[in-house]
């Protein structure tokens, strides 16, 4: 519930990054459950559907290596963000094949890039070519659906004098480089998103950008709804529990969070933007201050009145 320390604070200059770049993320992933929010192996299928029914995700997981994480997703962010950039240069042939470098893509994620890294990179990779995802979003009709993994394919380069890793290939799958490249279908992330520790503060961070954004007065979710659109495999208490940690924590990059109820008393939550925040608990300050003095001024005139109305009796007695 804290940041992760950035294992890189300094980066060569030649070496493009993702604080170069503007982080990306699609708008369709980051507001339903597509990841495990667990570091262990989670093998337990991923079932949701919205509250209006018409769109529905299930996510399974092959078992020798698990459900894809939201840690391995930060892959997927910067391929988005690659190719958006691609995007924004013009550049009409946009790739679904990315080729780098192991180092440069641990170093683009904020990732160390000792030999515990690589091997953690090879199987996020891993995770992310097989398992497997069916959702009807995009589905030109109800009962159509697509089924896909984030990834076709990736290669590695093995130096063959050190055997450690060089350039590698990853290729998107279809699914996931259609969201890319589509018009508005990208949204705009906190770079200190890769920082945060946490699954449950990383699931919190994509569903408040993408539904609060940068909406004035925020934007409230039922608790039960949250835990859905998490894909939490927590029970009830427990999420409830890490949901009240969090809040009090109140380390999500742009937005602070708290509890409230909705109009028909059941629990939520409230989204807002920091800058939001901070001027509505102003504002609410300077309202009560406001307040204050009006009924210090309102007492102080009966006051005023009183002792009036005590003077004139005075007059008349003597008179």
């Amino acid at each position: 519930m804290s940041k992760r320390r950035d294992p890189n604070p300094e980066f060569d200059f030649f070496i493009p990054l993702m604080n170069d770049l503007p982080l990306k993320d699609q708008r369709e992933v980051m507001e339903r459950p597509f990841f495990s929010l667990q570091k262990r192996k989670r093998l337990k299928p991923i079932e949701y559907r919205s509250p209006q029914g018409d769109a529905w995700v299930k996510v399974e997981a092959m078992p020798a290596y698990g459900m894809a994480t939201i840690w391995d997703a930060d892959i997927l962010i910067w391929a988005a963000s690659v190719i958006n950039r691609m995007k924004e240069q013009g550049i009409n042939d946009l790739p679904r094949t990315l080729t780098t470098t192991t180092y440069d893509l641990l170093r683009g994620i904020r990732r160390g890039t000792g030999g515990r890294d690589y091997q953690e990179l090879q199987a996020a990779l891993s995770r992310l070519e097989t398992t497997s995802i069916r959702t009807s979003l995009r589905a030109p009709k109800r009962r159509t659906e697509a089924q896909f993994g984030w990834l076709d394919g990736w290669s590695l380069e093995v130096d063959p004098e050190t055997d450690q890793p060089r350039g590698m290939t990853i290729t998107l799958s279809n699914w996931v480089y259609e969201g890319i490249v589509s018009e508005r279908s990208l949204l705009t992330m906190h770079p200190d998103y890769f920082l945060l520790t946490g699954g449950l503060e990383r699931a919190l961070y994509r569903v408040a950008r993408k539904h609060a954004g940068q909406q004035r007065g925020g934007w409230t979710c039922r608790v039960e709804l949250l835990r859905e659109k998490t894909g939490s495999d927590s029970t009830v208490g427990e999420f409830n529990r890490m949901l009240r940690k969090l809040i009090e924590a109140d380390q999500l990059p742009e937005y602070t969070l708290s509890m409230t109820k909705t109009g028909d008393g059941a629990p939520a939550v409230l989204f807002e933007l920091r800058g939001a925040a901070e001027a509505a608990e102003l504002h609410a300050k300077l309202e009560a201050d406001r307040e204050r003095r009006e009924r210090a001024e309102a007492e102080r005139r009966r006051t005023h009145e009183v002792d009036a109305l005590m003077d004139r009796l005075a007059r008349g007695q003597r008179a």
